[in-house]
C-alpha cells in the first residue's frame, strides 16, 4: 500500500515516505561530528558518527547508530567499552579519514592514546568519553547502540564541526 500524500505547510503536497526522503530531509539537518572507537583484537577501530544522542543524565546515557554492513561493526558489536570524540570545526580532516572505506584512521597522522579500559582516546578533541555498552537494538540495518558515561574531559578549545548538506562545516556567528 502507498503512502497518501499531505498537504504540506509550505509547498503543497508532501512525498511518500522512502529512504530517499529521509536522507533528503536529513540534508536539512545539520548534526554535530563525533568519532567512535574501541578496540578489537588489540587493534584500535574507529568511524565517523553523527548520529550521537544525549538519552538520559542520569544514569549518563547516550547513544549512536552503527550500520551492521560497516567495517567497525564488528568492534562495536564486540566491545563491553567505547570511545566517543565530539571534533572541533578544525578537524575536518580527521572527520573525513574516519568517514572513508579502506583508510589506514590510526596511521601516523591520527594522534591518540590508550585510555581507560584499552580505548582509543583521539587527541586534540573538544571533548571525550570512554563509555560502556549498555544496550544493543536492531532498527533496520543498524543497531543503536545505548552507553554509559564512564569517565571523559569536556575541556578542549575549540568549536564544533558541523555535518549539513553532505559537508563537513563550521558554525557561522
Amino acid at each position: 500500500m502507498t503512502a497518501p500524500t499531505v498537504p504540506s505547510p509550505r509547498r503543497g503536497a508532501g512525498r511518500a515516505g522512502s529512504p530517499d526522503l529521509l536522507r533528503s530531509v536529513f540534508r536539512q539537518h545539520a548534526a554535530g561530528v563525533a568519532v567512535i572507537t574501541a578496540q578489537d583484537a588489540g587493534r584500535p577501530v574507529g568511524f565517523t558518527a553523527t548520529s550521537l544522542n544525549s538519552v538520559s543524565a542520569d544514569p549518563p546515557l547516550l547513544s549512536f547508530t552503527i550500520g551492521t554492513g560497516a567495517s567497525s561493526w564488528p568492534a562495536v558489536r564486540d566491545s563491553e567499552y567505547l570511545g566517543v570524540h565530539i571534533l572541533g570545526e578544525h578537524q575536518s580532516a580527521l572527520a573525513g579519514l574516519f568517514a572513508r572505506s579502506g583508510a589506514d584512521r590510526f596511521g601516523p597522522e591520527t594522534g591518540w592514546v590508550e585510555g581507560p579500559h584499552g580505548v582509543p582516546v583521539l587527541d586534540g578533541v573538544l571533548a571525550w568519553l570512554v563509555c560502556r555498552v549498555v544496550g544493543r537494538v536492531p532498527a533496520g540495518a543498524h543497531r543503536v547502540i545505548i552507553a554509559e558515561a564512564l569517565v571523559g574531559d569536556p575541556t578542549g578549545e575549540g568549536r564544533p564541526l558541523l555535518y549539513h548538506q553532505g559537508r563537513f562545516n563550521a558554525l557561522r556567528d
